[in-house]
């Protein structure tokens, strides 16, 4: 009986490809995290704002209230304020309650009616004088004003770009510190978001009438993990 084999040399390298290959270390690996943020001026502003208004019927607060908050929309209109930018966010009305004389019980002394708007001014000039003018026009309640960024995308790609070089920095300085020299990037993964107007005021914000203003500055903030091989 005869057996077929393969030639010696042959056979050999056979036997030796699967230890070799299980011998072969993995390359060492360097995960660092790169981040930045990218300030801007603001040039967007949201106020949350409405009219409170008490009457001793439900009718009577209401009609109140709805005569203050039209004065309101159309002075935001007359000052260049978008209908698209003018969002009713709020609108409640309940009755006021109040103790009896003999504190057995409450009755209903009238009722109060809100109105709350979430607008938009793009113009950050007109800001300072549309907060006065509504006020007087009947607002009585302001809840805040957030600032931000119509096209966040530039800033935030600028944010993007100096936390890959933050990252690739760190990563070079521990290989370095390691004894080994950086290799090709493996992956690259991103976070990030959006960081709240920082406290520092820009005289550019300030208004010449109406209510004084300052925007501050926003930021974009940008957060890149990479992963690179050592040598």
């Amino acid at each position: 009986m005869r057996f077929s084999s393969l030639p010696t040399a042959a056979f050999a390298l056979a036997l030796c490809a699967v230890p070799l290959a299980a011998l072969a270390a993995d390359p060492a690996l360097i995960t660092v995290t790169g981040d930045n943020t990218a300030q801007a001026a603001p040039d967007l502003a949201t106020v949350d704002m409405g009219v409170t208004t008490d009457g001793p019927s439900a009718a009577e607060a209401l009609a109140t209230n709805n005569a203050a908050v039209k004065a309101i929309m159309d002075r935001l209109v007359s000052a260049g304020i978008e209908a698209r930018d003018i969002q009713t966010s709020n609108l409640s009305l309940n009755p006021n309650w109040t103790s009896t004389p003999d504190g057995a019980g409450s009755v209903i002394s009238g009722y109060m009616a809100m109105n709350m708007l979430s607008v938009r001014v793009r113009d950050l000039g007109k800001l300072g004088p549309v907060l006065d003018a509504v006020v007087t026009d009947g607002a009585n309640t302001l809840n805040g004003i957030t600032f931000g960024l119509q096209d966040p995308k530039p800033v935030m790609a600028a944010a993007r770009r100096q936390a890959v070089v933050d990252a690739r920095l760190r990563a070079e300085e521990l290989a370095a510190a390691a004894g080994l020299k950086l290799g090709s990037l493996v992956s690259i993964t991103e976070g990030g978001g959006f960081q709240a107007p920082q406290p520092m005021y820009r005289q550019s914000m300030a208004q010449d009438a109406g209510v004084p203003v300052a925007g501050g500055e926003v930021g974009m903030t940008a957060s890149v993990t990479l992963v690179f091989e050592a040598q």
